[in-house]
């Protein structure tokens, strides 16, 4: 039993967090955040890269040697190889995420779902790699998956191209059903995202009877998420099979509130970060209380939140590395969070994504604004890597004194 433990981790020591990087890697880290930190850098950033891209202008080392590197894993599972065995010697995990998104085509979409696939195999022969992840919009048409969600009459030529969508979906969890690896489907926008909870829920029934292989996320700043994550676990109960998840605050905030009020329903957005941090941490309650029937991961950047599940998996006297339960944060954010959890043996991965410079755009826009629209998400990154500048100075100042 573990009941009785008081050290938690501390976020504040920034040693830990950034130990493996050098003096120069530091000041690089500095300089690209400071630069997240403004949004009209952004912005600018974001107009310059799409124009350079147009006109084949000669800027991907330049995005190569900045924020792709600082992100990104690599560009194939193999490319990633270094950075999963540099973070599992500090006690972190790898999930492979293979970042495409935005295609159209069946070829590129069978590519991925092949791709996807290779994650799996991989993650059954490294046991650093617990998980697979992936998103249905890499295996779809965004707008096919609209229409089934909103129960629209298909074609039938979109009726075949549907089929072709499930039958990729099951192809991915079957073969992490094989293998014992489990997988993660991230969460979509509001009005895609009915037919993948339909879909994902029938996989779990089929695929889930002995483990959580298949895994559905929910992002906490919808304002039904607690109800629909119970809902779910009702069924999975009623269907005898386990019920898996990862929770996320949520990515798509500002464009669901714009499309709300141009089609004129009510905002599935929480009416403030209050309402979300409130079910984001009720949730991982509601886990613990649950945890012999439900295995999650809780994605988070937020400490109070990280802080929560670490000290109520001591008060419930589990374990740290309970198979059931992980944290999770990007691959180049909140190392302050990531190692320092690791120190103290809880299990943590980072998502970490992989693919070409210029397929990885969308992605890597997506972390640039982010960071630069999340209030104090930047500045805690900041802050953390000057404090450790700042310590080093200290610890060197130190050192010559004690020489001379």
């Amino acid at each position: 039993m573990h009941s009785g433990r008081t050290n938690l981790p501390d976020f504040s020591n920034s040693e830990i967090a950034f130990r493996d990087q050098s003096n120069g890697s530091l000041r690089q880290a500095y300089q690209l955040f400071s630069v997240m930190n403004r949004k009209r850098l952004v912005w600018l950033g974001k107009q310059f890269v799409k124009i350079a891209f147009a006109l084949h202008l000669p800027v991907k080392g330049l995005i190569r040697n900045t924020i792709y590197r600082h992100f990104v894993g690599g560009e194939s599972i193999a490319d990633c190889s270094k950075t999963i065995n540099r973070l599992a010697e500090r006690n972190v995990l790898s999930i492979l995420d293979y970042a495409l998104e935005g295609e159209e085509s069946d070829e590129v979409f069978d590519a991925t779902c092949n791709e996807v696939i290779r994650t799996i195999e991989y993650a059954h022969e490294n046991h650093h790699v617990p998980f697979s992840a992936f998103k249905i919009t890499g295996l779809a048409r965004f707008d096919l998956l609209a229409k089934v969600s909103e129960r629209l009459l298909l074609s039938d030529v979109e009726r075949v191209a549907f089929k072709r969508v499930e039958q990729r979906v099951d192809a991915i969890f079957r073969r992490g059903y094989e293998l014992g690896v489990p997988v993660l489907i991230d969460a979509e926008e509001s009005w895609i995202q009915p037919v993948l909870d339909e879909m994902v829920m029938q996989l779990m029934a089929k695929y889930n009877r002995e483990k959580a292989i298949v895994q559905n996320t929910y992002q906490m700043y919808r304002h039904d998420s607690i109800a629909r994550i119970k809902e779910h676990h009702r069924l999975a109960l009623k269907g005898c099979f386990r019920f898996g998840l990862k929770i996320v605050r949520g990515a798509y905030m500002e464009k669901e509130r714009a499309r709300a009020t141009e089609r004129g329903y009510l905002s599935p957005i929480q009416p403030d970060k209050a309402a979300t941090d409130r079910d984001f941490d009720a949730i991982i309650r509601y886990f613990i209380e649950h945890h012999d029937t439900i295995d999650f991961m809780v994605a988070t950047h937020n400490e109070a939140s990280t802080l929560l599940l670490a000290s109520l998996i001591d008060v419930a006297g589990l374990p740290r590395n309970h198979r059931g339960i992980y944290f999770s944060q990007l691959y180049g954010m909140s190392d302050h969070l990531t190692y320092n959890l690791a120190e103290m043996g809880y299990n943590v991965a980072k998502y970490v994504p992989y693919g070409e410079v210029k397929t990885m755009m969308p992605y890597l826009f997506r972390r640039a604004e982010e960071n630069s629209s999340v209030k104090g998400q930047t500045s805690r990154e900041l802050k953390m890597i000057r404090e450790e500048i700042r310590r080093r100075k200290l610890d060197d100042s130190l050192i010559r004194k004690l020489a001379n």
